[in-house]
Parts: C-alpha cells; structure tokens; sequence
C-alpha cells in the first residue's frame, strides 16, 4: 500500500520487502519496507517530500560499503541514486558527476583524460556522493581537495549548492552527514597529468590494496577512524584482535581494521565483534575507538549498541 502511494508521486521503481544485504558490501542486513530507485532528480525531490510528509525514517544507498544493516531489516524509505544521478561529463579540469556514480570507473576514466587528484579514493567501492558524505580518502588525499561546489537537497527539500566550504569538511566528515541531506551531483576540479603516470600509480595502489586488505571476502571497508596521531589498524592488532571472531565475522588475519564475513555473518555478529575489540584497544591502550562504518538506523544507535553489548 505505501509502495503504491509513493509510486504514485514519484518516477521510477519501488519495491516492498528489499533485501539489504545484496546491496552492501558485507553482504549483510534484512529487508527495507520500502526501497526505491527514482528516474530523475525531480523524482529524488518528490520521494523526499513524501516520505517526510509519512513521517518514516529513510536513507539514502550508495553501493552500501561503509554501510552495518541490521537483521530485523529497516522500516521505512531506502532510495537508490544510481538512475536518477548518474550521469557525469568532463570539462577540461573540471568534472561535473551525479552522486550515483561509481567511483572505481569514474576514476579510469579520469586516468585515461590525464586527470589526477583521485588517487585517494581509488579502490574504494563506492559513489560519488558517498564518498562526498563521508569525505572519503587515505593518505593520498580525499574528496575534499578536489570538490569545488555540491547540488543537494537540504534537510527541508529545498535544491541547494554548497561551495567546499560550507561542506565543512574535516576527517570523515562533512555537513552532509547530517539527517536529510541529500547529495544531487558536484563539480570536482581535478589536475592534468601524464595518463600513463597515473594509470602507473593507480595500478600500484591496487597491488598493495590487493596484499594489504581481504579484498577476497565480504567487508565494509575501514571499521574503526584513525586516533589522530596513530592507526586503529595497528592498535586493533597490538590488542591481540586479529582472527577473532564472533559467529561468522571475523577481524581480518590481514588487516586488522577491516571486519570480514565468512559466509554467514549477521549484523548481531558484527556488532559484538566491534565491541569486543574496543574493550580490548582501551584495556591495552587507553584508545576509545571511533566507529568509521555506518549503521543504517544511525549512529548515536550504533554507539548505544556498542556500549551495551556485553559479548
């Protein structure tokens, strides 16, 4: 009935009882009550208005790699940008991209123009506008130093450009963090370059991610932000962290930043792995981890569960 009613307002497809887990990356989570992919920006506008006006929680996916869904699903809206903000166009410098894009083909593209200045965010398997939201990087830079100006809907559902800086920008985060907002598209300004150099160094950066990180195995990326001055990954380890496990997810023999899941791991799992292995980081080294990864119900949720869970 309300997949009916939201079609009813908005271009595009909806469907009822979604399974999340397909859509993220661990491969874990159970079905959103409704998940929608609109056909055009109008159509974001328009699933945003309704589903404030139903009172009903709703987030917006990108390809679900930062991203803990829990096992009892979610009750409300999910909303899937890949139709809908899509698109991107090169313009010397500058490009213009849709929030829905994919990064891992964007950032080929770039290297074959000559373009540089995406270093830090190749490899991760993500959007644009995920990436946007979550000032998504590594050592080699991050979105931050090469977005000039965002298209979004605030949280009202009014369409707004932000300049970098009103983004307020810092490590993992941004305004757009904040409930309601909804990344449209951005113009990124990127750097001319020798397209055999940064193929060269791209290339090397896969190779490392491919010996460094569990890429073989379902994961969600970095868990736990880097204390300033030192890595969670070194900390998790030094706490004897590595291997451990909890049902079916387990801390990377790897790496130790990232969780895995070994076939059948649940949310449940995942959460009282990372609360184990922050008891331990603060036993041994006095450092209260910081939860990179995303929870869908949202994070003041997560950090209550991590403060509960007594496994």
């Amino acid at each position: 009935m309300l997949g009916g009613a939201l079609g009813g307002r908005m271009a595009g497809e909806v469907r009822a009882h979604e399974p999340l887990g397909p859509h993220t990356t661990l491969r874990i989570g159970g079905p959103a009550r409704l998940f929608a992919w609109p056909a055009d920006v109008p159509a974001v506008a328009a699933a945003v208005g309704w589903v404030q006006e139903a009172a009903l929680p709703w987030r917006v996916f990108g390809l679900g790699s930062n991203l803990l869904c829990p096992d009892h699903g979610f009750g409300g809206l999910v909303l899937d940008l890949a139709r809908a903000c899509g698109q991107s166009s090169f313009h010397g410098e500058r490009l213009e991209v849709g929030a829905g894009v994919h990064l891992a083909p964007l950032i080929r593209e770039a290297a074959r123009r000559g373009l540089a200045g995406l270093a830090g965010v190749a490899g991760v398997p993500g959007t644009v506008g995920g990436a946007l939201t979550m000032n998504a990087g590594t050592a080699a830079g991050d979105m931050g130093q090469v977005v000039e100006r965002v298209d979004a809907l605030d949280p009202r559902g009014r369409r707004v450009v932000l300049g970098r800086d009103e983004l307020c920008l810092g490590y993992r985060e941004s305004i757009l963090q904040q409930p309601g907002w909804v990344v449209l598209s951005a113009v990124l300004r990127l750097t001319p370059a020798d397209p055999e150099a940064v193929r060269a160094d791209l290339a090397s950066r896969a190779l490392r991610r491919r010996q460094t990180q569990p890429l073989e195995l379902p994961n969600a990326g970095s868990i736990w932000r880097n204390p300033p001055g030192d890595h969670a990954g070194r900390l998790v380890e030094a706490a004897g962290c590595k291997g451990l496990l909890r049902g079916d997810a387990q801390v990377s023999p790897k790496h130790a930043n990232f969780i895995v899941n070994l076939g059948s791991a649940r949310a449940a799992d995942v959460l009282a792995l990372m609360a184990a292995v922050r008891r331990r980081v603060l036993a041994c080294a006095g450092v209260r981890l910081v939860p990179e990864l995303r929870w869908l119900s949202g994070q003041r949720e997560l950090a209550a569960l991590l403060e509960g869970d007594g496994g």
